[in-house]
């Protein structure tokens, strides 16, 4: 970040554009599609632009030559007479979003324009590669590489990312064509430190106001300052206390306030109103916020890549050093942070993970694919493939998707589904219907449309509240969550409704669990193998952290909480231990697995094992889980060495049993709908309320699950399994138990969890 990436990106596209200009070759068309992730980038780089061709321009005046190199930028925010005007004088260089790119390849006037395309760059590539936004992406460039003359130059830029190999497969494809890597992600130095607020992280009752004190003393020694925190919630819950400390000169900016509100706090930073904005993720990407001396982190970034992209929005600048201050709040969360921290400076950093072939996102495509021209299958899939996320893509996959979008499923005509393409299998061909170019130009896109949802006591049948969709998909029936102070146990949900008993109880779901950042696989592996290197010196009597990253109370603090572990049961968890903690407390019998795999792994291995163990003791389970491993309450007594019955074989058929039933496929099943344009959001001008989408889901749910191999119900299955989850290293972890690279450790009847079962236990009171 502030190292001129996109300057550079540019600069080569501009002097080729000049030269044109020059001669009076320059001529209408579209020469550079600049797509950003991000609709505020996209005008900044718009004025971050036109300054330099404004200054290039007089300069060349002087010399009495006019250039007339034209920048426009298309996006849903573009006026209906912009978009005319860009049609009789198209921009030289435009500047969109993916999705704009998406409409504007289906667009017939437009489109033209695209023919001699000659660059496309693709601007913080790291913010779309790993999810559908890139897959969607992916094959947008491939459609538009078939639509041109001939080859464009393909441009990605990105801030911190590992491997750069990975990231430049998904940019130019899987054709054979020839990208240079220009790695200089390690140029720029980064000054880390983590502190805690206090010495005594589990019994100062001041912690929090301690905490505040410390960040207005670092927001007062320093000239802009970014504080982030892991949610929405946070970034508000900072900025409210802070408000208190530093009057009106703090902002709070997060994705869930309104666009105005969020470019002011942007401007007001930038002007020198501010001295520090409260954000969650919205500011990690290189929207232009001024001069920031100071990143503080409130907890863990949960990944190497996001802490070096968050401190790396200060010291704007080659020459200036990112600084940057973690603050934990417990100790689980300190040795995390230090291990992060640790491993950004010494640049082992996380590997993404490109996602696969998404056959909702496949559906919207081809629909768009349809409406150019008639394909035969066997081209369509040839050009698919060429797309990285796609190319093993199964020929099947892509038939059935033919197969549902042309209607040739009986009964979708019933639950309101109609065929959106024609398909003739015989003669392998597919085109275009009349009625669909207008839902296609209105849906395109992969970002879902959530909601808040209303709960209400079902008896007396009374609203007292809302939570948000991501966290009722985390809600199983019979789970306890708190609420406005109460708690209350889930009963049902309706379509927009969730109902409730108030009980007493302590909560098995933490309130903000549902917008929660996960610890990266990688970053797990790495905190795993830190707490086995210490064990091992703990034992030799020789254990001491040289590092300077640390403050000397945190260093005692991670130094005490190790040795705490080794004198309650003589040994520590880790990258090579899983240790099964149980007990019995008040009838309820609690199973705690240590397993420092991160979030996505520790669900799909908890919910497997609750699934078995409910069905074949006939129990009810609650789930609790973190990064660090997973606690399951039973109602039964159940023998602890049942974790070893789930297997990696078996792992994929039993998490499709165990999600099944779930809120979070039936929400995730809408998601999916709503991208393969089976369940609308609109409908001839007309916005379809979500709850009505939801209950339209549903009820095409149920009949297309009978049909076997189905890509919308394939699809939800994939996206819980490797995106919410990540089956993929769970199997590993199962494959490495099965094979005694990793230890299984059972303490059987403990008197008392040890101190690293401490925070599981609690987790439910957050």
């Amino acid at each position: 970040t502030g190292t001129g990436k996109t300057l550079a990106g540019f600069l080569a596209i501009i002097d080729y554009l000049f030269k044109l200009s020059k001669k009076g070759e320059l001529e209408d068309r579209v020469y550079c599609l600049y797509i950003s992730p991000l609709k505020a980038l996209g005008n900044d780089i718009q004025r971050n632009l036109r300054e330099p061709l404004r200054e290039i321009s007089e300069l060349a005046r002087e010399r009495g030559i006019e250039l007339n190199i034209r920048i426009g930028v298309r996006t849903g925010d573009t006026p209906q007479s912009e978009r005319q005007k860009m049609i009789r004088e198209p921009p030289h260089i435009l500047i969109t979003t993916p999705e704009s790119a998406s409409i504007i390849l289906n667009a017939p006037k437009f489109r033209e324009h695209l023919r001699a395309l000659e660059f496309v760059i693709v601007d913080e590539i790291h913010d779309v590669a790993d999810n559908k936004r890139g897959a969607h992406l992916s094959i947008t460039l491939e459609r538009l590489q078939n639509l041109c003359e001939k080859e464009f130059t393909r441009v990605g830029m990105s801030a911190t990312i590992h491997p750069p190999e990975e990231i430049a497969r998904f940019l130019i494809g899987v054709e054979e064509r020839g990208c240079v890597i220009a790695n200089v992600a390690f140029e720029k130095r980064v000054e880390l430190r983590v502190e805690i607020p206090s010495s005594d992280l589990l019994g100062d009752p001041e912690l929090t106001e301690k905490m505040y004190r410390r960040i207005k003393e670092l927001v007062e020694s320093h000239r802009g300052v970014l504080i982030f925190t892991n949610t929405r919630s946070g970034a508000e819950r900072v900025a409210y206390h802070l408000s208190k400390l530093l009057k009106d000169e703090i902002g709070a900016h997060h994705s869930s306030l309104s666009r105005e509100i969020r470019l002011g706090v942007e401007e007001a930073l930038k002007e020198g109103k501010l001295k520090a904005v409260a954000c969650s993720s919205s500011l990690e990407l290189g929207i232009d916020i001024g001069h920031i001396e100071l990143c503080i982190l409130i907890g863990s970034p949960k990944s190497t890549i996001r802490l070096l992209q968050r401190v790396g929005r200060s010291g704007h600048g080659i020459e200036e050093v990112a600084k940057g201050v973690i603050i934990a709040m417990d100790r689980d969360d300190l040795i995390e942070c230090f291990v992060l921290a640790d491993s950004a400076v010494k640049r082992k950093l996380d590997r993404i993970q490109i996602i696969g072939p998404a056959l909702d996102v496949l559906a919207q495509q081809v629909v768009g694919m349809a409406l150019e021209r008639r394909w035969t299958v066997d081209e369509a899939y040839e050009l698919i493939r060429r797309a990285y996320p796609y190319r093993n893509l199964k020929k099947e996959d892509l038939l059935n998707v033919l197969r549902y979008l042309s209607g040739s499923y009986e009964h979708l005509e019933e639950r309101r589904v109609y065929p959106k393409i024609w398909f003739d299998e015989a003669e392998g061909v597919f085109g275009r219907r009349r009625s669909s170019r207008m839902i296609y130009m209105t849906h395109i896109g992969t970002i879902p449309s959530e909601v808040s949802i209303d709960v209400y006591l079902k008896e007396p049948r009374k609203w007292i509240g809302r939570i948000d969709e991501p966290f009722l998909e985390r809600l199983s029936k019979g789970d306890i969550f708190v609420l406005g102070g109460n708690t209350y146990r889930f009963l049902s949900a309706s379509e927009t409704r969730v109902y409730v008993e108030k009980v007493e109880g302590t909560p098995t779901i933490p309130s903000w669990i549902g917008e929660m950042l996960p610890l990266s696989f990688d970053s797990a592996c790495e905190v795993g193998e830190f707490r086995r290197r210490a064990e091992e010196m703990l034992k030799k009597g020789d254990f001491r952290i040289e590092s300077e990253i640390l403050s000397e109370d945190a260093k005692k603090s991670i130094e005490e909480y190790l040795k705490e572990q080794i004198r309650f049961c003589g040994m520590i968890p880790h990258r090579k231990r899983i240790i099964v903690e149980s007990y019995e407390e008040d009838g309820i019998y609690h199973i705690i697995v240590h397993a420092i795999f991160g979030r996505r792994v520790i669900d799909a291995l908890s919910r497997a094992l609750a699934y078995l163990i409910s069905r074949k003791y006939r129990t009810n389970v609650s789930v609790a889980i973190s990064d660090n491993g997973f606690m399951l309450r039973c109602t039964k007594r159940v023998p602890p060495e049942e974790f070893l019955s789930i297997s990696s074989e078996e792992l994929r058929d039993v998490l499709r049993r165990a999600v099944r039933n779930t809120e979070m496929f039936l929400r995730r099943f809408r998601h999916c709908a709503n991208r393969a344009l089976m369940v609308l959001r609109s409908y001839r001008g007309h916005q379809i309320r979500i709850g009505k989408q939801q209950r339209s889901s549903e009820f095409i749910l149920e009949m297309v699950e009978k049909i076997e191999g189905f890509p919308v119900v394939e699809e939800t299955y994939r996206e819980i399994l490797e995106e919410v989850m990540d089956v993929n290293n769970a199997e590993r972890v199962l494959d490495e138990i099965e094979r005694g690279e990793i230890e299984v450790v059972f303490l059987k009847d403990v008197v008392y969890p040890s101190p690293f079962a401490h925070n599981l236990v609690a987790l439910g009171m957050s």
